[in-house]
């Protein structure tokens, strides 16, 4: 009965839409878009929780997405795309609608879309908006600025109330010298604004000091108070200009071989919409990531059904910086560039901002209808050469002092199947490739199946393209996954992933092959209770121990889980999650098990939201670590290793004060057990707990 009286609902209003729309009278108000659990859904779609996603990243390109949500009457294909919620016939689906019945005029709306359910509108509602307006002609900018309501300045700052052995004082070493310590103060603090209008504008800065961080003033050592400033600036559509950006940017286009950034999650839980990369265009960049963007300027320029995109830009990157005495005379050099983005020790400052990359490139870029095909190019060059420490398995990595790569890409949706790939090759002679498709068989049954080929000298430093390693590189591989709603309340998803490296890696001394299989089952008792389970298994090989002859023969290991999961909202102001974790890991005939078992509960309240966890694991060794999401603050990403045998617990409070300003506080503990100490090195910590807080507060500001 319920359910027949939230459709006649929905009827209802469809109809006084189209009234509306004959009239010309007041749109009716949008369905409520209240802060998105943006962990909850990361969780939903994609279910795998290990070291081979970057987290950070993905939670920002989503997090930017979020705050800048896509108008749904001006939306391309790939822009439809890039939040992997809606299959290819959902958005063919959806631009047909467009052109036969003109701009939606609410979201309610996409109830008459074909293909379209309550359940896909409910997960895209958060990332779209229906204005039409895109940038109000004849209004200035400034005054433009000042009237968006979607500005805020966030504010944060966090720590660890135990103290770690990196902000004790310096012992003396072996060798009789100081041991090293942390610079600055064990807290952590971050300051992010960000005012922003869809397909109209977006400005903004961010400040990050990390823990051990200090404040301060030193320009030979390129510290200008925090330790991290990000800024940025975008207009769009700006007559033939589809987008001009300056400060911190970033560009998707293609499959990723060249220009790789956005929303880019790889295998989960979601086996069909993520194997495939969107083509974007030039994106704001405002994460505290210190590596992966450009800075400088860069536009895009549209004629016709053609665009051209021009970029440029100069970034500080750390670096290790060596000298070679062997040659002619002193040549510096460096040996690796750093990725982490701390510099609280005295070898890390001293490695901060030690080499300029320069880029300079673009993308040339058809599109008509479902039909895209471009070209990218991407010529980067750095102040100083880089040359790795020599070993037999980095010997094909880049060395040198620029690179130049060039790509061909191409997407097309024919029927109910999407095509895609790209082909590129870098000045080193390696060539990347990867080809796919995408097939809605019928409406609850799809399919994926995606090829790649990274060879060991392809160089591409901006790729983040479909594949098993972290870096395209190196590596051979085919990919099929099934999509299945069997019934209305139960869907059926599975992937199989058979790769190969065909060159030595990283503590693996032989070419190796692996594979990978997941299955997921997925049950909705209601819109309220949902259950799934879900099967994992990935076969690689790594080096095994040390022979008599100092050799060591890579051997094949074993690593497997399984995740149930219960979800449950009482509908009122409760909601549970239920969930265990077991691991399995074996190598060389030594088996070694994990699990965790974890309890949520949450409570919604007109001002308040309260979050809490209590979570047992016991793990046989790292291998068998339990990644698991935690709630944070808002726009902040937690998903800790649980390793080792303890309680894991946490409560997070929310406080709306009126419509301008909200404020968190988080508490988060380790109990550990049958331990002296925690952590290693400089983040050591005498006894058995470890305990962070952290405080935030967001503010409209006008």
């Amino acid at each position: 009965m319920l359910s027949l009286i939230k459709n006649s609902l929905a009827g209802i209003a469809l109809c006084l839409l189209c009234c509306l729309q004959l009239h010309g009278q007041q749109q009716p108000p949008e369905p409520p878009a209240e802060d998105i659990d943006l962990y909850a859904f990361v969780q939903e779609l994609f279910a795998i929780q290990d070291e081979d996603v970057n987290y950070d990243d993905l939670y920002e390109s989503l997090f930017q997405l979020y705050t800048s949500p896509i108008d749904i009457n001006l939306a391309t294909f790939e822009e439809l795309s890039s939040f992997y919620i809606l299959s290819p016939i959902q958005i063919e689906s959806l631009l047909n609608y467009r052109k036969l019945n003109g701009t939606l005029l609410s979201l309610y709306e996409l109830q008459a879309v074909p293909n379209f359910d309550l359940a896909t509108i409910r997960n895209i509602r958060p990332f779209v908006t229906v204005s039409g307006t895109g940038s109000k002609q004849g209004s200035p900018l400034l005054q433009r600025v000042v009237n968006e309501k979607n500005n805020y300045l966030l504010l944060r700052t966090e720590r660890t109330l135990e103290i770690a052995r990196g902000y004790t004082q310096a012992d003396t070493a072996a060798n009789g010298d100081l041991s090293s310590r942390y610079a600055g103060s064990p807290y952590k603090h971050y300051a992010r604004f960000r005012v922003s209008h869809p397909n109209d504008f977006s400005f903004g800065f961010t400040a990050e000091k990390d823990a051990g961080e200090e404040l301060a003033w030193n320009q030979s050592r390129h510290a200008y108070g925090a330790d991290f400033y990000s800024f940025h600036g975008q207009l769009k559509n700006l007559g033939n200009f589809k987008a001009v950006n300056i400060g911190d940017y970033q560009l998707q286009m293609g499959q990723g071989l060249v220009f790789g950034a956005g929303f880019a999650a790889g295998k989960g839980g979601e086996t069909l919409l993520t194997v495939k990369r969107n083509s974007t265009g030039l994106l704001p960049y405002t994460s505290v990531l210190e590596t992966g963007f450009f800075r400088g300027a860069a536009a895009t320029y549209s004629f016709g059904k053609w665009e051209l995109t021009a970029i440029a830009s100069r970034l500080r990157q750390d670096g290790t910086v060596r000298t070679d005495t062997i040659t002619d005379g002193p040549e510096a050099y460096i040996s690796s560039i750093l990725n982490t983005g701390f510099h609280r020790t005295e070898s890390e400052i001293n490695g901060k901002g030690q080499v300029v990359e320069h880029d300079v490139g673009g993308n040339l870029q058809y599109k008509s209808g479902t039909f895209q095909f471009g070209l990218n190019t991407l010529y980067t060059q750095f102040s100083t050469p880089i040359q790795k420490t020599p070993a037999l398995y980095n010997q094909f990595e880049f060395s040198g002092q620029a690179n130049h790569i060039s790509s061909l890409y191409l997407s097309k949706l024919w029927q109910n199947t999407q095509f895609f790939g790209e082909a590129a090759r870098s000045s080193s002679g390696g060539w990347g490739a990867i080809g796919g498709l995408m097939v809605s068989i019928t409406n609850s049954l799809g399919a994926s199946m995606v090829a790649r080929n990274y060879q060991r000298d392809f160089h591409s430093f901006y790729a983040r393209s479909f594949g098993e390693a972290s870096r395209n590189v190196n590596e051979k591989g085919i990919y099929w996954g099934i999509k299945w709603r069997a019934a209305s309340k139960l869907l059926f998803t599975a992937y199989y992933d058979k790769f190969s490296f065909p060159w030595l890696r990283y503590n693996t001394d032989a070419p190796s092959d692996g594979n990978e299989y997941l299955a997921m089952v997925t049950y909705s008792f209601s819109k309220l209770t949902k259950f799934y389970v879900q099967l994992r298994q990935q076969t690689k090989a790594e080096n095994g121990e040390v022979l008599a002859n100092n050799l060591q023969v890579p051997v094949e290991t074993k690593k497997g889980n399984i995740i149930l999961n219960l979800d449950h909202d009482t509908g009122h102001l409760l909601s549970f999650k239920s969930r265990l974790q077991l691991s399995r890991y074996e190598k060389e005939e030594v088996v070694s098990t994990g699990f965790a078992i974890i309890q949520d509960l949450n409570l919604t309240l007109p001002k308040w939201r309260f979050s809490s966890r209590i979570a047992l694991f016991d793990t046989d060794d790292y291998s068998n670590r339990q990644y698991v999401y935690e709630k944070d603050v808002l726009y902040a990403f937690s998903i800790p290793a649980y390793t080792g045998k303890g309680i894991r617990t946490y409560l997070l409070v929310q406080y709306k004060i009126g419509d301008k300003v909200t404020i968190w506080g988080r508490w988060a503990k380790f109990s550990y057990m049958n331990t002296k100490s925690t952590g290693s090195g400089l983040q050591e910590i005498n006894g058995s707990l470890k305990n962070d807080f952290k405080v935030q507060i967001k503010v409209a500001l006008w």
